[in-house]
């Protein structure tokens, strides 16, 4: 796997090694070793979660409080998306800036999210299909997030406005000012 570093210290961007033929393709998609080797972190996925979203949904941007923070490692499998963390760890010199990268089935690139990050993403094809691998277990009584379309944030969601699908609890997030960090 190949891992490229971002402008905000902590997320990733794995790209793994694809081998195909007239038949198709295969890839490893997680090695915990070869992953611990080129980035120091040993990482232990507890839980793996998928959704399948229409065009225009977004969701986020998410994290969850200690003591049950959680990192982890989202990939697309159908269609596209625009993925985007936000640093909210409230020491760091990066407070409050953001990382985007577009994930999809073909070009099969992975996101690193590190715990102190809210997460979330934008559907940008007609379908997709999202998997995340955990490192905590979900615990709804640690559920946090930030409103997504915070101005402060400057994040180009890649869509217009009215096609934007959100759901009810993700149309009220405070914003970034509003918010405490429990990072």
């Amino acid at each position: 796997m190949n891992i490229i570093k971002t402008d905000i210290e902590g997320p990733l961007i794995v790209e793994p090694r694809v081998f195909g033929d007239a038949r198709g393709y295969f890839f490893e998609s997680f090695n915990a070793r070869d992953f611990a080797a080129q980035t120091g972190l040993e990482i232990n996925f507890v839980q793996d979660n998928e959704s399948r979203s229409c065009r225009g949904v977004v969701r986020g941007l998410h994290f969850q409080k200690p003591p049950y923070t959680q990192s982890k490692l989202v990939r697309v499998v159908v269609g596209s998306v625009l993925d985007v963390v936000v640093d909210i760890r409230r020491n760091s010199p990066t407070y409050g800036q953001h990382v985007a990268v577009e994930l999809t089935a073909e070009n099969h690139r992975q996101f690193f999210v590190p715990k102190g990050f809210a997460h979330g993403f934008a559907v940008l094809s007609e379908v997709a299909v999202f998997q995340y691998k955990c490192d905590e277990f979900y615990h709804p009584e640690s559920e946090g997030a930030i409103a997504w379309n915070d101005p402060t944030l400057g994040i180009d969601w890649q869509l217009p406005m009215d096609e934007v699908i959100l759901s009810a609890k993700d149309s009220n997030h405070p914003m970034l000012n509003q918010f405490v960090s429990p990072f």
